[in-house]
């Protein structure tokens, strides 16, 4: 495989790290975004174990944030080839009670912050005539979920942008995908009740929550150079939660 400058946002913990050692396994130059310094201990991680990481600080919903990490990246790695949009927060609450900053904070970090990424890489993806964008959305973007209005409205976002972008950077040969994980065992979930894993689990076909790896494995997948005959396309790793949607 042809080594790669690869962004990932949300780079910290979770998923994100996952996503960003499986990058680096495949060989790709790694760039972990976060809006805390916790990016830094996924660069020391990756560079212990022999790959090329950086660590950068910046909050996604501000563009003129991206932009300096982008200039960054590109100083130390040349343009971003791989681009994963895998930051989210959450603001869990029912629609009735939800406020203005619960709902604006979720879909500014979820979407928007999408939005900014891409906006920052695509004229040098599109001059490259090569590229990878994965967002990563959930089963919530399809399924919905109660409480969570804001979060599901922000996933289904990503479908919508995925697609429109898709369209606009085929000819480009710049491939746009979404990647839908269904309840992963994280730091999020984690601080959830045990009810909520042990109704996951008997609701999930898989008898199970997945790992962080489940779903990098796939990411790390549609990046490659074998998955350049997808696009536009809404990949599901849920343990089947999602069949019929």
């Amino acid at each position: 495989m042809t080594a790669r400058t690869a962004l990932v946002t949300g780079a910290s913990r979770g998923i994100g790290r996952a996503v960003a050692y499986a990058l680096a396994e495949d060989g790709h130059r790694v760039a972990c975004l976060s809006a805390t310094d916790r990016a830094k201990e996924t660069q020391r991680e990756l560079e212990a174990a022999g790959h090329e990481a950086l660590a950068v600080l910046a909050d996604v919903r501000d563009g003129d944030a991206v932009d300096a990490a982008f200039t960054d990246i590109e100083a130390a790695f040349g343009p971003v080839e791989i681009l994963v949009n895998n930051a989210g927060v959450t603001a869990d609450g029912l629609v009735a009670r939800m406020s203005d900053e619960h709902w604006a904070r979720v879909l500014d970090t979820n979407l928007t912050g999408a939005f900014h990424t891409i906006r920052r890489a695509t004229p040098k993806l599109m001059r490259a005539r090569w590229g990878r964008i994965v967002n990563v959305a959930s089963v919530s973007a399809y399924a919905g979920a109660p409480g969570q209005a804001n979060y599901a409205a922000a996933k289904a976002g990503l479908v919508g942008l995925t697609r429109a972008v898709a369209r606009e950077l085929a000819s480009r040969q710049v491939t746009c995908n979404v990647v839908a994980p269904g309840p992963i065992v994280t730091d999020m979930t984690g601080a959830l009740p045990a009810e909520w894993r042990t109704t996951m689990e008997a609701t999930v076909p898989l008898g199970r929550l997945g790992d962080p790896a489940d779903v990098a494995a796939l990411v790390a997948f549609v990046c490659s150079e074998a998955a350049g005959y997808v696009t536009g396309a809404v990949l599901p790793v849920d343990g089947g939660l999602g069949m019929g949607h």
